[in-house]
């Protein structure tokens, strides 16, 4: 397997929230475009939740839906090897500076994992100490497909516990 190589974080000096992921999926990085695959439904729950409708379809503008509502978007990996998209085939994973990022911006209230392996990572590599006593942490419901045991309205449900730092 090769090595697959994470994005850089999306972050504006005014963030409020960073959402955490694992590792883009195959044609997230395929398209190099965070939740590039078409049935994960991180982008239709962003919309609801910062009240962006329609859902942008361009990715610049879906960027500047986060970044204009104080929401930063980065992985807990840096590189891994994987084989296909499921979090549960990283292996040899390396992972990104976010203690370096949180430090950067003090802003930053709220750490949201995208799921429960992105946050088993970020304890593994990092260390929850790392996002500091002043930071909440939530660990929501992975949005993709791959989850299907939660429909999108327990998703969605789910993920508003993050509407108080939008405001």
């Amino acid at each position: 397997m090769e090595i697959l190589h994470g994005f850089a974080p999306v972050i504006a000096p005014a963030s409020r929230i960073l959402i955490l992921g694992t590792m883009p999926g195959a044609m997230s990085l395929e398209k190099q475009q965070y939740y590039g695959f078409p049935y994960n439904a991180f982008w239709r729950i962003m919309a609801e939740l910062t009240g962006t409708s329609p859902l942008p379809e361009r990715y610049g503008e879906r960027l500047a839906m986060l970044t204009g509502h104080g929401i930063a978007l980065w992985d807990v990996c840096c590189t891994c090897r994987r084989a296909g998209s499921l979090d549960s085939n990283i292996c040899d994973e390396r992972p990104n500076d976010i203690p370096g990022l949180l430090a950067a911006h003090p802003t930053l209230r709220a750490v949201a994992f995208n799921g429960a392996p992105a946050h088993r990572l970020f304890k593994k590599h990092i260390g929850l100490t790392a996002i500091g006593e002043d930071r909440e942490v939530f660990v929501l419901p992975s949005t993709s497909p791959a989850n299907a045991s939660w429909s999108y309205g327990r998703k969605l449900a789910a993920w508003s516990v993050l509407k108080r730092y939008l405001e």
